[in-house]
C-alpha cells in the first residue's frame, strides 16, 4: 500500500472521528439485546424442544452467535462500501476531489478499503467483548472470531465496491437490501441449519458468502470457507480497481 493511499485512509478516518462513539455504541447494544432475546430468551425453548445433533451437537446460543457475528458483519460491510462509494464517485464527491490531486484510482480504493476493514475488525471486536458476557461462550473459539468476520466482511466488501462504483442513482442499493441482503440474512443459517432448507433451495444457499462466513466464524471446515470468501475478495479488488479506473477516469 502506498502513502498516498494511506492519505484517503487518513480522509476516512477523520471522518468517522464524529460518528465513532454512535458506532461503537451500536457495535455493543445490537448484539447484546439480540443475543438476549433470540439466543438465551428463545434459546431455552429451542434448546428443549431440539434433539442435542440438530444444532450441530452445541447449545442454541452457541450455535445463534457465531452466526450473528457474519451477518452484522455483513451488514457493516455492504453499509460502508456501497453508499459512501456512490456519492464518492459522483461530481463534487471526495474520490473526484482526490484524484485531483496526486491520488490515483486505486489509491482512493486501497486507502478506503483499508478504512472498511478497520471498521469491520473493530465491530467485530465490540461483538467478541459482548460474547464474554454469556459464560457458555467463553472458550477459545473467541480468538478465532474476529479474523473470520473480518475475512467475511472483505468478501462483500470488494465486489459492493466495484458495483457501487458504477451506479448512476442510489435505488439500485435499496434493491440489493431488500432483495439480495435481507433474504442471505433469514436464509443463510444465521437461526436454524441449512439443512432444514428444502434441498432445492439448499443448493443456492451455500452458494451464498454469508453461508460460508457463518460457517467459518462457527469453525466448521475453515479451509474451504476461507478459500471461497479470500477467491471472492480478491475478485472484487481486481474488479473494483478496473471500475474505479473507468469511474474516476471518465
Amino acid at each position: 500500500m502506498s502513502v498516498l493511499a494511506l492519505r484517503e485512509f487518513s480522509y476516512w478516518m477523520l471522518r468517522y472521528r464524529s460518528t465513532w462513539r454512535s458506532t461503537i455504541v451500536v457495535s455493543v447494544l445490537n448484539p447484546l439485546l439480540f443475543l438476549l432475546a433470540m439466543g438465551a430468551g428463545l434459546g431455552r425453548l429451542v434448546d428443549r424442544n431440539t434433539a442435542p445433533d440438530t444444532l450441530h451437537g452445541v447449545v442454541f446460543l452457541a450455535f445463534f452467535a457465531p452466526g450473528l457475528l457474519a451477518a452484522a458483519t455483513m451488514q457493516t460491510a455492504v453499509i460502508e462500501a456501497t453508499r459512501p462509494v456512490f456519492l464518492g464517485v459522483r461530481p463534487g464527491g471526495s474520490y473526484r476531489s482526490a484524484v485531483a490531486g496526486p491520488l490515483g484510482p486505486s489509491d482512493v480504493l486501497a486507502g478506503h478499503l483499508l478504512y472498511i476493514a478497520l471498521r469491520i475488525a473493530t465491530s467485530a471486536l465490540c461483538f467478541v467483548a459482548v460474547l464474554l458476557c454469556f459464560p457458555p461462550l467463553r472458550t477459545t473459539a473467541l480468538l478465532w472470531l474476529t479474523p473470520a468476520a473480518l475475512l467475511t466482511g472483505l468478501a462483500f466488501a470488494t465486489p459492493c465496491m466495484a458495483w457501487a462504483a458504477t451506479l448512476e442513482t442510489g435505488q439500485p442499493m435499496s434493491t440489493l437490501f431488500r432483495f439480495v441482503i435481507m433474504p442471505m440474512y433469514m436464509f443463510s443459517g444465521v437461526f436454524f441449519p441449512v439443512e432444514q432448507i428444502p434441498a432445492a433451495l439448499r443448493y443456492v444457499v451455500y452458494c451464498t458468502p454469508l453461508w460460508h462466513g457463518t460457517e467459518l466464524c462457527r469453525g466448521e471446515r475453515p479451509v474451504l470457507h476461507a478459500a471461497y470468501l479470500g477467491a471472492l475478495t480478491l475478485a472484487g479488488l481486481l474488479l473494483a480497481r478496473r471500475t474505479y479506473r473507468r469511474r474516476l477516469f471518465a
